[in-house]
């Protein structure tokens, strides 16, 4: 695998990593994390469902479209612990999924623009594409680990509100999306890190480009001490044994 070159791998990772971030902003935004549907045996009336989001809540008749009871403040007071916990880890989560974004990007650019030999003196300034891909890949990790738990948990805690009360709760079509966002970050993760053991076996530093000097520049220094200077430092400490005549 080519580290010095773009590679699909680089590419297709930051691609499945742009989709989970709008998959995450879509299943924050969208009012369906918890469905409570209320009964009614009268056949004058209808029954009702109540969408629950993590910033709004809406009430709905069976049929319509239109919500009857609206309350766009319900991020302020929500009384559901699961809820609330997803209020702050979906956000963190996205916005450590959009910084390794912006670090795959960085390398991405990196490998494509800047030139195979860089100037000596800007050589430890510079940035190894194969470092950024990596650091990217553990936020990834990351990412979907503050997403997929909560997530998850919304799953168990339905079941306990409906062992709690009355089984008239239900997961919604959020859950779904937040959990396999969650998937697309560790796939990104997943495709970052394989390209990066691909390129491990370079002799760069971790943080530095991949070419650390120019080519020309490689050369052997010359040995502090010849081979007759240590010999000449042995002959010394040996001591000399003179026969006389």
């Amino acid at each position: 695998m080519g580290c010095r070159d773009v590679h699909a791998a680089t590419v297709l990772a930051f691609l499945s990593g742009t989709a989970s971030v709008a998959g995450l902003l879509a299943a924050v935004l969208l009012p369906n994390w918890r469905q409570m549907r209320l009964y009614t045996f009268n056949k004058n009336e209808r029954n009702v469902t109540v969408y629950t989001g993590l910033w709004i809540k809406c009430a709905r008749f069976d049929g319509s479209r239109d919500c009857v009871i609206y309350d766009p403040q319900w991020y302020t007071a929500v009384d559901q612990l699961d809820l609330r916990v997803l209020q702050f880890a979906l956000p963190l989560s996205m916005l450590t999924a959009v910084s390794a974004l912006f670090l795959c990007l960085i390398g991405m650019c990196n490998t494509a623009f800047v030139s195979t030999v860089p100037n000596v003196k800007l050589a430890k300034c510079l940035v190894n594409s194969a470092g950024c891909h990596l650091v990217a890949g553990l936020l990834f990790l990351l990412a979907c680990a503050i997403c997929l738990t909560p997530s998850i948990w919304v799953i168990f805690y339905n079941n306990y509100l409906n062992r709690k009360y009355e089984p008239v709760f239900s997961f919604d079509i959020s859950v779904f999306i937040a959990i396999a966002s969650a998937g697309g970050l560790f796939f990104t993760s997943v495709l970052l890190f394989l390209w990066y053991c691909a390129c491990k076996s370079l002799p760069s530093p971790f943080w530095q480009p991949l070419y650390s000097h120019a080519p020309s520049m490689h050369s052997y220094a010359s040995q502090p001490y010849s081979a007759r200077s240590r010999l000449s430092a042995i002959e010394i400490d040996i001591p000399v044994v003179s026969h006389a005549s």
